[in-house]
């Protein structure tokens, strides 16, 4: 900041300069653009700022004695450095031991706080959490570019990402609505309320499109994507299916899933994922007792359909 040069501020409108005599025509969306010198982390660049700063530089440099060139200790130049007066350059830590305590005491908040003295690399720091963390966030590249950082390593240090944007990260993800997948039952109210239900007979039904399942414990079937129609399984044209259909005491409801590895790929990765995941399943006993292979399933199967991605709460459409 101490080595920035005399026109070091340039104005842009849809990506047109503007110069001098056109600064009467900038208008809410021109585009400040800072020229930074030679730095620790890298070479000359140019980055975009916020218009306050370039007006803020611009005031001064019209109120600026004329001083003669200095040396620019990095690059050897002899130049014309913005913050310059009686012949003298700005201190190197004038900035942080005059002018950011006197604007700290000016606005009446301490100099320091529990990580240490406010500086103006506290300053760097915190504007690019923000710019990391915006609603429209800049990436890791673009920031680096923005700093001015030859390696994004360097900036990984500045970029914090806040615990706002993680929360917001990971609901983006959708890693539970991923792994978890619903699915229709019927209750059969009238064997519960019979007491039918405490002698096991059936009053649950899950409906997986070409039959229903009565497997109390469908959730922890291994077949259940993929169906082996064990003794549980009840077809959608049999005689017992059409009249719980035609219930009038049923009520409907979606129950939660959770998929396994393998289940989940099946609904990704469709028909091929499903083939796999039935050959790894011919050997396992279903809820009934027999495996796939006993009871003679094809090797092939139509995947199990779902009714929806989320869970859904229940409802009752009883009839």
């Amino acid at each position: 900041m101490a080595r920035l040069r005399v026109g070091c501020i340039r104005w842009q409108n849809h990506g047109n300069d503007i110069h001098g005599d056109d600064n009467h025509v900038l208008a809410q969306d021109a585009v400040c653009l800072l020229d930074v010198p030679t730095h620790k982390t890298g070479i000359a660049f140019t980055k975009p700022v916020d218009p306050l700063m370039g007006e803020a530089i611009e005031a001064w440099q019209k109120t600026r004695p004329t001083q003669p060139k200095m040396l620019d200790r990095k690059t050897g130049e002899r130049v014309d450095l913005l913050f310059a007066i009686r012949a003298r350059r700005v201190a190197k830590h004038y900035i942080n031991n005059a002018i950011i305590p006197t604007l700290c005491r000016k606005s009446g908040v301490p100099t320091s706080d529990v990580r240490g003295n406010i500086t103006s690399h506290r300053a760097r720091s915190t504007i690019a959490s923000q710019l990391y963390n915006a609603k429209e966030p800049m990436t890791l590249f673009e920031l680096q570019a923005w700093l001015g950082h030859a390696s994004p390593e360097t900036t990984q240090h500045y970029a914090k990402i806040t615990p706002n944007t993680l929360t917001r990260a990971y609901k983006d993800a959708g890693y539970f609505e991923r792994n978890v997948r619903t699915i229709e039952v019927l209750l059969d109210r009238d064997a519960v309320t019979a007491g039918e239900a405490a002698f096991g007979e059936p009053w649950q039904y899950y409906d997986m499109g070409h039959g229903l399942c009565s497997y109390t414990f469908f959730e922890q079937c291994p077949h259940r994507m993929a169906c082996a129609k064990c003794d549980f399984y009840i077809p959608k044209n049999s005689s017992k299916a059409q009249l719980l259909e035609a219930k009038a005491n049923l009520q409907r409801m979606l129950a939660a899933i959770p998929l396994t590895d393998d289940e989940r790929a099946a609904v990704d990765d469709g028909q091929a994922a499903l083939d796999h995941l039935l050959s790894r399943l011919a050997d396992v006993p279903t809820p009934a007792g027999p495996t796939p292979h006993q009871i003679g399933v094809p090797a092939t199967a139509t995947l199990l359909p779902i009714v929806d991605v989320r869970p859904g709460p229940p409802r009752d459409a009883g009839r």
